[in-house]
């Protein structure tokens, strides 16, 4: 059965690696709905979070797949209860007075105003974005763009770290053994 997953990659800032992992989705025929990619927390890490629909299995070999990337250091598997999750959109509309009162209600920032239009800015869940757009379509949408989910866990600890003090551990007691 078909389920929304997020898939959260760290790894090196290395060129060419955002091409490789879209690589392993497209060789499994697995589409993205979305992607975003940013510094981590941790310095000189990046994050990438990238939501798919689809079952279980496949994502679990997916993530199997994506781990075994040289420049990957650790991939998170999460159902949408486990993150919190924002997109980003802007909206380029005709200017109006129905326009203007929608904004007022819909907690949405005003970026830019000029005599013709006015540049919107909406911050939230991909239904409320998407909910934004339609009431606005009757009004003139001259441009839209939205960004890929972020999604941040909602444990008080980032996993990432506990895989990397395990890491070093490992190491350094690989390393006392050998002298």
């Amino acid at each position: 059965m078909e389920r929304e997953f997020i898939i959260t990659i760290f790894s090196e800032n290395k060129v060419g690696l955002l091409s490789q992992i879209t690589t392993v989705f497209t060789h499994r025929n697995v589409n993205i709905e979305s992607i975003a990619a940013s510094p981590s927390a941790i310095e000189g890490i990046h994050k990438h979070t990238i939501m798919v629909k689809n079952d279980p299995e496949r994502v679990a070999n997916l993530v199997k797949q994506i781990e075994k990337k040289v420049d990957v250091l650790k991939v998170f598997c999460y159902s949408p209860s486990e993150v919190v999750m924002q997109q980003l959109a802007l909206y380029k509309v005709k200017r109006s007075r129905n326009v203007e009162d929608m904004v007022r209600r819909h907690n949405v920032r005003i970026l830019e105003i000029h005599d013709e239009y006015i540049v919107l800015e909406k911050t939230g869940h991909k239904d409320e974005i998407d909910e934004l757009y339609r009431m606005l379509a009757p009004h003139g949408i001259y441009q839209f763009v939205s960004s890929g989910q972020v999604a941040i866990i909602k444990s008080r600890r980032e996993l990432l770290d506990e895989y990397l003090k395990y890491v070093n551990e490992k190491r350094d007691r690989i390393m006392r053994e050998d002298k």
